[in-house]
């Protein structure tokens, strides 16, 4: 008998000690056994990491876009829908990116060289300040009228987001005179609406 009672006694303790592991609001600062801190407002910090990757994946979002590449004849810039994965910061890095990839619809031409790589997109105010490496000049090989193209597919594609206005394109953190020598990129561009179809 008395064996009994021990038995159920050990059963109940570990019943209550269970429930105590499950409750997130027990006194003991504990969350399903693992430790928690609490901070000076009443926050518990255990599993702050989970709930702030949950939130990350949470913001990381599809979003759809425009990037623009010239026309076969090189005379306009036209439209492609596209559908980039990025949260809120990423976005213009994402749509650029997506625009280095280039073009294989019928009518098209990709004229961003593909050995040319974004560096960074950086946004103060309503201007977007889009750095690309050294090979952007390296590798161009078109005239006037391809450097337009080129310089309207980059501020184009970024000035599609409401809040930016102008384009200031970069090479190396710097800024540059022009590419090859036809659109004066020393000064941030706005969008160049004449050229698109």
């Amino acid at each position: 008998m008395k064996r009994m009672k021990y038995i159920l006694l050990a059963m109940m303790t570990l019943a209550l000690l269970v429930t105590a592991g499950c409750d997130p609001n027990n006194e003991k600062g504990t969350v399903n056994g693992s430790s928690a801190s609490v901070s000076g407002n009443g926050a518990v910090s255990a599993g702050s990491a989970a709930v702030s990757s949950a939130d990350k994946k949470e913001a990381a979002k599809e979003l759809d876009i425009k990037v623009y590449y010239p026309d076969d004849q090189g005379l306009k810039l036209v439209a492609v829908k596209r559908t980039i994965k990025t949260d809120a910061a990423g976005k213009y890095a994402a749509a650029m990116k997506s625009l280095l990839t280039g073009t294989k619809q019928k009518g098209q031409t990709t004229i961003i060289p593909k050995q040319a790589k974004v560096k960074s997109v950086k946004v103060k105010g309503d201007t977007a300040y889009v750095d690309f490496n050294q090979d952007l000049v390296k590798h161009f090989t078109g005239g006037s009228t391809g450097e337009e193209m080129l310089v309207g597919s980059v501020v184009n594609t970024l000035t599609e987001f409401p809040e930016i206005k102008k384009v200031q394109i970069l090479i190396e953190g710097n800024k540059v005179e022009t590419l090859g020598g036809h659109v004066d990129l020393t000064v941030p561009l706005e969008r160049m609406s004449s050229l698109v179809k």
